[in-house]
């Protein structure tokens, strides 16, 4: 395997992480691609990874949901042979402290998920290591079916996706943008009837998600602590900042994802 990994030299006894509450407090100018995006504090995502082959090659992110699963995006295409880095905030540098690549020992998607409507958008992914949980690496929380998150509420999206789509610009330190809720209707005002009830929009409002961002979370921050609310999934083909972002809907299908960790 192409990588050299270190493992953070801290002991944190005793200490326990809760699902998303970051111990490296998340700064966000402006509550501001991410194109249109800004460096993320490191760590201050913890629940962040890059999925990677095993060659290095970052092609997707994904938001550890505890120790032993990840969600990301179907259409990542995620395979046993991939690697789930965590702890990572500038990619250039396998040797970060704290980083890690574990193995994968499963992947199991969404029956539903259709590559032409590109509806159902979500795979789980069991780590055949468990993450260790430190101030760098901890879980998101996962918005409840019965949650409601309004248009308008300001949300973030982060990745190591594209800050321009041509010519094609990747960054190696992880980025962040925050972006407003946008309802259905209004999205389907930009994108017609390929908007289902089990996508969420967000964006057109001067930055957006891009290639490579894909899998990676959408966080809304309700009673102090962050919850997944979407899964980047698809928008426009230039990373278009006037156009909204789409995303797998988490409150959609929180019951196939309890249901299929739980079985697992």
């Amino acid at each position: 395997m192409a990588f050299l990994w270190l493992l953070s030299s801290f002991a944190f006894i005793g200490v326990t992480y809760g699902c998303g509450s970051p111990a490296i407090a998340p700064v966000i100018t402006g509550y501001t691609r991410i194109v249109n995006g800004e460096e993320a504090i490191p760590g201050s995502w913890p629940w962040q990874v890059s999925l990677q082959t095993d060659s290095g090659w970052h092609f997707c992110g994904g938001s550890l949901v505890n120790e032993n699963w990840v969600i990301t995006a179907a259409h990542c295409g995620v395979g046993t042979e991939d690697y789930v880095i965590v702890g990572a905030h500038d990619k250039s540098i396998t040797t970060e402290l704290g980083q890690m690549a574990l193995p994968i020992a499963k992947v199991i998607t969404h029956p539903k998920w259709n590559r032409y409507t590109i509806n159902y958008d979500v795979s789980v992914v069991k780590l055949a290591t468990p993450a260790q949980f430190n101030r760098k690496v901890s879980s998101v929380c996962l918005a409840a079916a019965s949650d409601y998150y309004p248009a308008g509420m300001n949300c973030v999206t982060t990745g190591w996706g594209r800050t321009r789509a041509n010519p094609a610009e990747r960054p190696n330190k992880l980025q962040q943008a925050a972006l407003p809720l946008i309802s259905n209707a209004n999205c389907k005002k930009f994108w017609g009837n390929k908007i289902t009830d089990i996508m969420i929009c967000a964006g057109a409002d001067g930055s957006s998600s891009c290639m490579g961002d894909s899998g990676g979370p959408l966080v809304c921050q309700k009673n102090n602590v962050w919850n997944l609310v979407g899964i980047v999934s698809w928008g426009s083909s230039s990373c278009s900042t006037t156009s909204p972002a789409v995303y797998a809907h988490v409150t959609e299908l929180r019951g196939w994802i309890d249901e299929t960790i739980a079985a697992n």
